[in-house]
């Protein structure tokens, strides 16, 4: 049974340790930032969203339990009285592939009403395919898409 249970300063550290690695090789992937620049440019990003880290106020971060099983990450912010902003999902390696990115997706949308939102947004990278593919499936559909061309 998928739920979700909210971080704790420690989940937090651990959390914040990878995913600002994570965030900065996204953005270099996708050409937005140089890799010699990226890890402060993505710590600078966290420490803007979360000056408070797991307790900023109206931002949602929770583990993603599978039973006692620690399965993943998720992060949700009410942005107004109406709509949210889902700022990350991350499913640990090993757990790939299973159902719980659907899963915790679906727990998430049970917050998000609880919490009076009307409307959830996401940002996905264009070359995630496997996690548009499985927003694509929840329902989420595309409201603005940037495309550029090397040359």
């Amino acid at each position: 049974m998928v739920r979700l249970e909210k971080m704790t300063a420690n989940d937090y550290q651990r959390y914040l340790n990878d995913a600002i690695k994570t965030y900065a090789s996204e953005h270099v992937k996708a050409g937005n930032w140089d890799e010699g620049e990226a890890i402060g440019k993505a710590t600078e990003e966290y420490e803007r969203l979360l000056p408070e880290g797991e307790n900023t106020k109206d931002h949602h971060l929770f583990k993603i339990m599978d039973e006692e099983k620690e399965v993943g990450m998720i992060w949700l912010a009410q942005r107004t009285k109406e709509k949210g902003f889902i700022y990350d999902i991350n499913i640990w390696e090993g757990n790939q592939g299973r159902g719980y990115g659907k899963k915790a997706m679906k727990e998430l949308e049970i917050v998000a009403k609880q919490l009076g939102l009307e409307v959830v947004r996401l940002h996905v990278f264009g070359h995630n395919k496997v996690a548009r593919g499985l927003y694509e499936k929840l329902g989420y559909i595309e409201t603005d898409i940037v495309m550029e061309k090397k040359i």
